[in-house]
């Protein structure tokens, strides 16, 4: 938990534990299901960050373990697609709550 206060005013901003990795893999997929080729060309894409295929199946293994995301079944070619499920989506809106929280209580101490 993390508590900004600014001009008498405490803002609450909760730590979020949940790694920047983990959170690119479910604003992937929560435009849709991908197979981890696809979620790894769309986060370098919009991010320029590459992740490797070890660390990305790691996360997936994880989030799928929490029940945070789920697999489809074989897709085309043998891949395995993915989809975010109702927990993961909430997992997610509330991760970018907290983000969204902490760059309001940045801009406003940056405007100081």
């Amino acid at each position: 938990m993390l508590f900004v206060t600014l001009r008498d005013t405490i803002y609450y901003v909760p730590r979020n534990s949940f790694g920047e990795p983990n959170l690119l893999v479910l604003a992937s997929l929560s435009a849709g299901p991908k197979h981890g080729y696809a979620i790894l060309v769309e986060i370098e894409r919009h991010t320029g960050r590459r992740l490797g295929p070890g660390t990305l199946y790691g996360i997936i293994s994880r989030l799928e373990r929490d029940g945070l995301i789920k697999p489809l079944g074989q897709g085309e070619r043998g891949r395995q697609p993915y989809r975010i499920t109702p927990a993961g989506k909430r997992t997610f809106e509330e991760a970018l709550h907290s983000i969204q929280q902490y760059r309001h209580a940045l801009s406003a101490l940056a405007s100081l």
